[in-house]
């Protein structure tokens, strides 16, 4: 993808969902200091309205609206109303995203899918919505952008967070996907996939923890976040950073990203190599081996 000068977004429409906190509102905030209009979309009215008076304090233009993403039919409310109020809408960043953690078999089934309501099917409307009409609208000197904020949790995994990557890894496959078919229709929509590492935000404050395993790994993120996590302000501008260069995927921080898709990478070869090797009587002692967790 081709770079792009940042202040061309001066005077344009963002439309970022999550935005009431975290990542969300760090990337709104990043988008109003561009001077764009910016209609900030989250279910919690309360925390939404927070964040745009705090931004229209600053002298920004936003447009604060309650929306759930799991809700097909509010999201293609949502769509139409912008675009009949705004109309082209050159940025679209689907970042709501909520955190659930516990072993596999102590999840109930809500949270599982609450999970992947929000982080996989929140992700599906946003694009179902927005992008034909992005289709329509887009020029190739106006390009629009599509954004979803997957996670470095969508290239690796790890105990007791089973439902959050999931949903990371399939929200990092419909990106990829959606790129692959505009890509194939020659049309002005781009396509990124934002994979920050950690962030110090408040989603482990919120979130689900079943089982005494859920509740350490939350209680001990909690404060790898405080410790290690960058800002969501860095993140916004890591991002934003991406856009400007034409990347498809996006990190806050490259080397660590590096190193666990090397280590990902490495264990599906590895895999594959041993399969080559044994052929289909596989006799792996373990089923971590069977599964290509180790090498």
């Amino acid at each position: 993808m081709s770079a792009l000068d940042l202040r061309k977004l001066a005077g344009q429409t963002a439309v970022v969902t999550g935005a009431a906190s975290g990542i969300g509102a760090a990337v709104a905030r990043r988008a109003a200091a561009l001077r764009m209009r910016v209609v900030l979309v989250d279910r919690d009215r309360e925390p939404l309205h927070r964040t745009a008076s705090d931004l229209t304090g600053t002298g920004a233009v936003v447009h604060p609206v309650v929306c759930d993403v799991r809700d097909a039919a509010a999201v293609d409310r949502l769509a139409d109303t912008v675009c009949r109020e705004f109309g082209f809408v050159r940025l679209f960043v689907g970042n709501a995203g909520v955190e659930s953690t516990g072993r596999l078999w102590e999840l109930p089934p809500d949270r599982f899918d609450q999970v992947l309501g929000v982080n996989v099917a929140g992700v599906f409307h946003g694009i179902r919505a927005f992008v034909p009409r992005l289709l329509e609208s887009a020029t190739p000197d106006r390009e629009a952008i599509v954004v979803t904020v997957a996670s470095i949790g969508s290239v690796t995994t790890m105990p007791a967070q089973a439902a959050y990557v999931a949903s990371k890894h399939a929200a990092l496959a419909l990106t990829e996907c959606l790129a692959l078919e505009l890509a194939q229709e020659r049309k002005p929509v781009r396509v990124a996939a934002f994979l920050p590492g950690p962030v110090h935000t408040g989603i482990y404050d919120s979130a689900a923890a079943d089982g005494a395993a859920g509740t350490e790994l939350r209680d001990r993120m909690r404060g790898f976040l405080a410790e290690r996590g960058v800002t969501a302000e860095a993140a916004a501008e890591a991002l934003f950073t991406g856009i400007a260069a034409g990347d498809f995927w996006i990190f806050t921080d490259r080397d660590r990203a590096a190193e666990l898709l090397r280590t990902r990478a490495e264990r599906l070869v590895d895999a594959a190599r041993s399969r080559a090797d044994t052929g289909s009587g596989d006799t792996s002692s373990t089923q971590e081996r069977r599964s290509g967790l180790v090498g």
